[in-house]
């Protein structure tokens, strides 16, 4: 019986390692990408929810005093209702921002691009067709859909 050399055929080569070296950087440079629209996307999805819980606060507060919403900037929603006000998460337009513009004030007025959340606190209808306890994103740009921050229902 003849013993061989096991040792020799052992490993791989140069030219097979920088293949999978190479195929490992394309896939890369293909999914870093992705992975950062898919942040933007969780942003604005935590964004929305952030609305929702807002509008459902409204709701509640509107049932408990029959039929008025707040006066002020949402600050009476807390701590009953929320217990504190979310952060709109706009990528890449806004910091991350809980700030609350009323609707009597100029940014709501001028197009909503300040950031954060508009809320009208005022009875009847203000420039742009929000009614009165209406909350909408503070922000003229398009989510990844295309669709205006300050038009999401």
């Amino acid at each position: 019986m003849k013993k061989t050399n096991a040792s020799a055929n052992r490993g791989f080569t140069l030219i097979e390692l920088m293949i999978v070296v190479a195929i490992i950087g394309i896939l890369a440079a293909v999914a870093i990408p992705k992975f950062a629209d898919l942040i933007n996307k969780s942003k604005e999805g935590a964004t929305k929810g952030s609305l929702g819980s807002i509008r459902s606060a409204l709701t509640v507060y509107y049932g408990d005093q029959e039929g008025a919403y707040p006066q002020d900037t949402l600050a009476s929603l807390m701590p009953k209702y929320l217990q504190d006000i979310p952060m709109a998460k706009i990528p890449p337009n806004h910091p991350d921002n809980s700030t609350v513009t009323a609707a009597n004030s100029a940014s709501y007025n001028a197009g909503s691009d300040a950031g954060g959340w508009a809320y009208n606190n005022v009875s009847g209808e203000v420039a742009g067709g929000y009614s009165w306890g209406s909350v909408v994103v503070s922000c003229t740009h398009t989510d990844s859909k295309g669709v205006r921050w300050s038009s999401q229902i």
